[in-house]
């Protein structure tokens, strides 16, 4: 049976991750949630439950890796005591092993990062009790061969798992694009296949909505 979100009221939605969780919600123009993803989505739960007085958090920290989530955990995840914890991370660990080795100290294999991830997990469910929300990291890329898009399939099969075993809600992001990009080519999407344009944070926002019911 699919997983869905069931919200109450006074919950408390976080949303972690990396640059693309954070999407400059430090400045003041976009704070505090961002001009991303979590904006579009935040919001459009805000208009839809306005009774249920929620209350939306983006900890995103731009470059983040799992090891890096994993020393904020306690202040930018378990801190907020979460009842919907959602988490996007993946692709900056991906991408410093494939591309940047000199920047890949803290970059983990999809080994480290399988435990380092189910740690996370498994702290937040036994402290915060809360529902999971584990999104694909993702590529706009065709090419199947490319170093990078190969690097991250393990990544992918990790959140897979993962989800599959917390009984978490899976936001197939990196499935989606794949259907999306044989019409609408990746240049469309990312000037740098990563980072998505704005109308892409709102396509990513509707596909975390469909995906949590919500």
């Amino acid at each position: 049976m699919e997983q869905t979100i069931r919200l109450k009221r006074s919950d408390t939605i976080v949303f972690i991750g990396d640059s693309i969780t954070a999407a400059d919600r430090h400045r003041q123009a976009y704070g505090p949630l961002g001009f991303g993803y979590v904006h579009f989505a935040g919001n459009l739960l805000l208009a839809r439950n306005p009774a249920l007085d929620l209350r939306i958090v983006n900890t995103g920290v731009s470059g983040d890796t799992v090891i890096d989530l994993k020393d904020r955990w306690q202040r930018d995840c378990i801190a907020h005591r979460p009842n919907v914890l959602s988490v996007l991370v993946g692709i900056n660990d991906v991408w410093r092993r494939a591309m940047e080795p000199d920047m890949a100290e803290r970059a983990a294999s999809p080994a480290g990062f399988e435990i380092t991830y189910e740690q996370l997990l498994a702290q937040a469910k036994e402290r915060c009790q809360c529902q999971f929300v584990l999104m694909e990291p993702f590529l706009f890329c065709r090419e199947r061969e490319n170093e990078v898009f190969r690097a991250l399939m393990p990544y992918l099969e990790v959140v897979r798992i993962l989800a599959k075993k917390h009984e978490a809600v899976l936001v197939p992001l990196q499935s989606q694009v794949d259907r999306q990009i044989a019409e609408v080519p990746p240049e469309k999407w990312s000037q740098d296949t990563v980072h998505p344009y704005l109308w892409a944070h709102a396509w990513i926002a509707q596909q975390w909505l469909n995906a949590t019911g919500l």
